[in-house]
């Protein structure tokens, strides 16, 4: 219906073209991706399954139905302190789950969420199309140059040092400019090796304190300039559920509020652990900006 009213434009525009497995998926909305977690300790309980288990299926089979449109699969937990697990295990948790899903669902994107190379090859082997590395090759130096010569896109995110040390090193100088320094660094980085779609995660919660989360958040308008898709993973964490006083599988609310404002400073992905809720968020940014 035509009301006469002059339709604002978009704060920023979604018009980006990915190429996944040689299929060219425009991305004209922002898109959710799915947290599957094939991890016995990953932070929000609600998200912990194993591959090939009823529960695992049931989880995937429901993410699809509300309409996840990446599901980012990983077997490291990244929590904050999280245990070390050999490459081998992290390869015996994903490779099945991938394959399941690539058997059970074709048509899927599946995104590997890992910061190793060897085992980023094997899961783009057996049917993924993303690699999402949460430390843009500061833990593998090999990593770069496998993405390159697999073809895939690549989300590199902002971390310092290691999940088991990352939160004693939260100073910074000027946070937005470190951070924006690294990027342009690590965009170099990978187009020296060939790699054509890149991705930014600014890494909210990694390396990061609970006020620097929320000064990021406010200013992620500024990561803009960096000319990439961004991916905004604030989904129940700590940032949200600390400040709330409440547990993180009480923090879907507060999830929600915060990805309506990701959206409204310029979020392209959305990684979430509730894709039903994401999906509304989205529909509703819609009918603000059509």
């Amino acid at each position: 219906m035509d009301l006469g009213l002059k339709i604002e434009d978009k704060p920023f525009p979604q018009n980006i073209t990915v190429n996944l497995g040689g299929r060219l998926s425009i991305w004209d909305r922002p898109k959710i991706m799915g947290v599957i977690n094939l991890t016995p300790d990953s932070f929000y309980e609600g998200s912990r399954t194993s591959a090939n288990s009823d529960l695992f299926k049931e989880k995937i089979g429901i993410m699809i139905l509300e309409g996840v449109d990446i599901l980012d699969l990983g077997g490291y937990s990244t929590r904050p302190g999280a245990s070390e697990i050999s490459i081998n295990e992290e390869i015996d948790r994903v490779i099945p789950a991938i394959e399941w899903i690539s058997k059970e669902f074709p048509e899927t994107t599946i995104s590997i969420d890992t910061f190793r190379s060897k085992v980023a090859k094997e899961a783009i082997c057996s049917g993924a199309h993303i690699v999402n590395d949460i430390s843009a090759s500061e833990l593998d130096p090999e990593m770069m140059a496998t993405v390159g010569d697999l073809g895939v896109p690549y989300i590199a995110m902002h971390m310092r040092e290691n999940p088991q040390t990352m939160q004693h090193h939260t100073s910074y100088d000027n946070i937005i400019q470190d951070i924006l320094y690294y990027f342009s660094e690590k965009l170099e980085d990978c187009k020296k090796f060939g790699i054509n779609d890149v991705i930014i995660d600014i890494g909210f919660g990694f390396a990061k304190t609970v006020d620097q989360n929320f000064y990021l958040l406010k200013n992620l308008q500024h990561f803009k300039t960096l000319d990439k898709p961004l991916l905004v993973g604030v989904s129940r964490k700590s940032m949200i559920y600390k400040t709330l006083g409440v547990a993180a599988d009480e923090a879907l609310n507060g999830s929600t509020a915060l990805h309506m404002y990701s959206l409204c400073q310029g979020a392209n992905l959305l990684r979430v652990h509730d894709v039903k809720e994401a999906k509304e968020t989205i529909e509703l940014y819609k009918k603000l900006y059509p």
